[in-house]
């Protein structure tokens, strides 16, 4: 049993901030009163709140007096790079980075080595999944072998546990093919991730094609790659009334095409990262591989037109794309070092910093978009504070600053371009079913 008291609890649901103390038990949210008290609370549960776990009582009192109380994080876009490049990240070492980062449940993508397009790879992800102290789960690839020829098995591999299909890294070409994947998506109840980015039109990925490629003498990542991909398939999801995810939303342009497509149907979706909405592609010039990404970063009115869609709903999801990379591999020259960037451990901070404190988002606004949201697109039970909800939870002051430093890194690698800067909105104590599973010291 655990008590919170004295917090402010923010309810993504009602879109409002309340004062109330939250009794948990059995790993659900139990009651939610102002000035619970806790001898009653023993004395109404019985035997139920007996000696457990050496505590005298049975209950845990968490004071988060000056604190806020939020539902625990919910990161749709994930990579634990296991199985098989798991000197880059494991998806233990994933679990205690997303945990630290207030992170209660993550949804793993699918191209890892063998890829999730087969039932054998899937049991062993969610398996160990199982064995960490978060939720993880598992999307299937759409695609045999991420080779964008073959449909997988996509009924076999829901009914073994995928939460959702997606090739994210390589977009799918062939219209035909998803097409077909959509309605059997669409089938199946269950959301289809898109990476939107049409290698005709990329010289060299990672980089936008404009003034900052020039700068380094190489091509880049015209924004005609997401534009094209992201017209087309909006379309297509409405056509098949399948639930669209558009990943990691980079240009004005795509952000306008959700826009007009979401007034059309209620099922389609669009997430964006915080390098997203916090960087530009100068950053490329200042931070090197470390700001290199798909899709790239890319000119500050593209980050102010991605901070108002989340400001309108045209954007309904945050989501982290967290990608770790080995040093070594990072270390190599722009065009040849990989793309992406780790991101669980700075997500909560840098949309605090960038979205609530600017006042673009208000706290229940934010985790509408970081929890609630993400958790309604793959139908998971998380994402509210309410009475026989599960106690997945985070405790967070949200005013206070602290600066991002590599030594406090939890994640297997460290490619990431915020080390050394100010972050705002310090997470104290990371809840899952009642149980406290990362405490700040």
């Amino acid at each position: 049993m655990l008590l919170i008291k004295n917090g402010t609890i923010i309810d993504p649901v009602k879109l409002q901030e309340i004062q109330a103390d939250i009794f948990i038990q059995g790993g659900r949210i139990k009651r939610i009163e102002k000035e619970l008290d806790e001898k009653k609370l023993a004395e109404e549960f019985g035997d139920d709140c007996g000696k457990q776990g050496g505590m005298e009582d049975g209950i845990q009192v968490l004071d988060a007096s000056g604190m806020k109380v939020g539902p625990g994080l919910v990161d749709v876009h994930v990579h634990f790079r296991d199985p098989g490049f798991t000197y880059k990240e494991d998806i233990l070492t994933g679990a205690r980075a997303a945990a630290k980062g207030g992170f209660t449940t993550v949804v793993l993508m699918a191209n890892t080595k063998p890829a999730v397009d087969n039932e054998e790879t899937l049991s062993y992800i969610l398996e160990k999944g199982r064995e960490t102290e978060i939720h993880v789960e598992t999307c299937g690839t759409v695609t045999k072998g991420l080779k964008g020829r073959e449909l997988t098995d996509m009924k076999a591999l829901k009914a073994a546990g995928a939460a959702g299909f997606t090739d994210d890294g390589i977009p799918l070409m062939d219209e035909e093919l998803l097409e077909q994947a959509m309605l059997t998506a669409k089938e199946l109840e269950v959301p289809i991730s898109l990476h939107e980015e049409d290698p005709s039109f990329i010289e060299n990925n990672g980089v936008n094609a404009g003034a900052v490629a020039a700068h380094f003498g190489i091509g880049g990542s015209d924004s005609r790659a997401e534009i094209s991909l992201i017209e087309r398939d909006v379309a297509l999801a409405l056509k098949t009334g399948a639930s669209l995810n558009v990943q990691h939303i980079s240009t004005k342009e795509g952000v306008e095409i959700v826009r007009r497509a979401k007034k059309q149907g209620s099922n389609i979706h669009a997430e964006a990262t915080p390098h997203h909405f916090t960087l530009t592609e100068e950053a490329v010039i200042k931070k090197g591989t470390m700001a290199k990404m798909n899709p790239p970063l890319r000119r500050e009115e593209d980050r102010l037109a991605i901070i108002e869609g989340l400001k309108d709903g045209a954007i309904d999801l945050i989501a982290t794309d967290h990608a770790p990379h080995a040093k070594e591999e990072k270390d190599r020259p722009l065009t040849e070092a990989p793309s992406g960037i780790i991101g669980l451990e700075t997500a909560f901070g840098l949309a605090i910093a960038n979205l609530v404190e600017p006042g673009h988002l208000t706290l229940p606004l934010l985790f509408e978009k970081m929890s609630l949201n993400p958790a309604r697109l793959y139908h998971l039970q998380a994402g509210r504070i309410e009475e026989g909800a599960p106690a997945d939870l985070i405790v967070f002051d949200d005013k206070e600053k602290y600066v991002f430093r590599e030594e406090d890194i939890c994640s297997k690698s460290h490619n990431t371009p915020f080390i050394g800067e100010s972050l705002q909105g310090k997470i104290y104590v990371t809840i899952v079913e009642g149980a406290i599973v990362y405490r700040a010291e």
